[in-house]
């Protein structure tokens, strides 16, 4: 009979290789690596040889960078999308394309279950899990650090290591860099290690070493960089006149972004499975985009349209983080969005300088500013009549007023 078959979502790492070899022997069964490509750079190097020397029968290694980026980040940051004030969610988004193409890949191999390497005290089992849920329910999921008898066998990463040695899988484990990180197109992430710590100071000069897509805001150049960004139905398509895909606009905006020291972010957070922890992001391209929309938006989104859409910014952000991009609340914000974003066209202009992002102007076709309305000066429109607003007022203040009058008889 033909073994069964377990798609793996696998990086290269000590953990999954580590699972990789652990799922063959446990399971009896033929395992599929899977790797996406989603801007790990060059941490891709070697993975087919190391995943085959490891026991994988076959291993996908796709660039879904394009994808990621048309069909994950620009629909995010239309929605604004910021998570507890601070995190654009570099991390979160990415899960459910991994899961997705693994979902696709079992089905093409005949595969009856997936398997990850993330942890159970992290958010990144719910990501992979319920997106598995809303795509391919009658797959199993394998998470082997959920499973006692995987958590027996490796207590610590001296066990992991020792198991790797024995089986003659190549890892590099040390303690020079005694934290983790995950990178991607939008950023870069790192926690444990040292990091646990919340008091301990991450942007310290002795700490330089750690960040890999940006400088500090002290090292960034001295001299201020002008940027103009085009948009379209709330798609950035170019930069300083070149029209790019979403792809090339991230690539570029990661670029300049890194040399003037933005987006660097150090926070504790609210994990989904209860928890606080604390996570250091760097997001040059991200941040850049992010406040580069909102300026956009402020030209050409109706107020109510602005407020309504904000006010599900939170929702939508919550939704992301845990995992739930595939659920039918997330599409239906997702609708409301897309038609919030028809007018959101034009260009906006930013100038960037040691670690900070100030607005230089923004112009569009579509602009509902008017300064002849707007002006201090007489209006030549006739648009407005500034009597009018007395009315405007009197009608608010009835509330209140009422409200007022009543306490006032409570109090006496």
């Amino acid at each position: 009979m033909a073994k069964e078959k377990i798609v793996l979502a696998y990086s290269g790492g000590l953990d999954t290789s580590v699972i990789l070899k652990w799922l063959k022997e446990t399971y009896d069964a033929e395992i599929i690596a899977f790797t996406a490509d989603i801007g790990q750079a060059d941490e891709l190097n070697g993975l087919e040889e190391k995943a085959l020397k490891t026991g994988a029968s076959k291993i996908y290694i796709d660039d879904l960078r394009d994808e990621f980026a048309k069909d994950f980040i620009y629909p995010m940051f239309q929605a604004g999308a910021l998570y507890e004030g601070q995190y654009l969610l570099g991390t979160s988004i990415a899960r459910p394309l991994i899961a997705k193409r693994m979902v696709e890949i079992a089905r093409a191999e005949g595969a009856t279950a997936i398997a990850h390497g993330a942890t159970g005290k992290g958010n990144d089992q719910v990501r992979f899990e319920l997106t598995a849920a809303a795509l391919a329910p009658e797959l199993s999921v394998i998470a082997p650090w959920r499973l006692e008898e995987f958590r027996e066998q490796f207590p610590g990463r001296a066990e992991m290591i020792a198991y790797a040695e024995k089986h003659g899988i190549p890892v590099t484990a040390s303690a020079a860099k005694p934290y983790s990180t995950d990178r991607n197109l939008l950023h870069i992430s790192f926690e444990s290690g040292m990091l646990e710590d919340p008091w301990f100071d991450a942007a310290a000069d002795s700490n330089k070493d750690m960040y890999v897509l940006s400088v500090s805001p002290e090292d960034a150049p001295d001299q201020a960089e002008y940027l103009e960004l085009d948009f379209e139905k709330g798609d950035c398509v170019g930069l300083n006149g070149a029209k790019m895909t979403p792809l090339q606009v991230m690539e570029a905006l990661n670029q300049i972004g890194g040399k003037h020291g933005i987006g660097r972010v150090d926070m504790v957070e609210n994990r989904f499975v209860g928890m606080k922890s604390r996570g250091v992001y760097e997001t040059p391209g991200g941040t850049i985009l992010f406040t580069a929309h909102r300026k956009m938006e402020s030209l050409t989104m109706d107020r109510d349209v602005m407020h309504l859409r904000d006010s599900l910014i939170s929702k939508y952000a919550t939704l992301v983080y845990n995992g739930f991009w595939f659920a039918p609340e997330r599409l239906a914000i997702q609708a409301l969005v897309e038609e919030s974003q028809k007018n959101v066209t034009g260009t906006v202009r930013l100038k960037l300088y040691k670690g900070n992002i100030m607005a230089a102007g923004v112009k569009s076709p579509v602009s509902l500013y008017n300064p002849d309305i707007a002006t201090m000066e007489a209006d030549p429109s006739k648009a407005y009549d500034q009597g009018d607003a007395a009315g405007f007022i009197r009608l608010n203040a009835l509330r209140l007023k009422v409200s007022s009058g009543v306490q006032q008889n409570v109090n006496k």
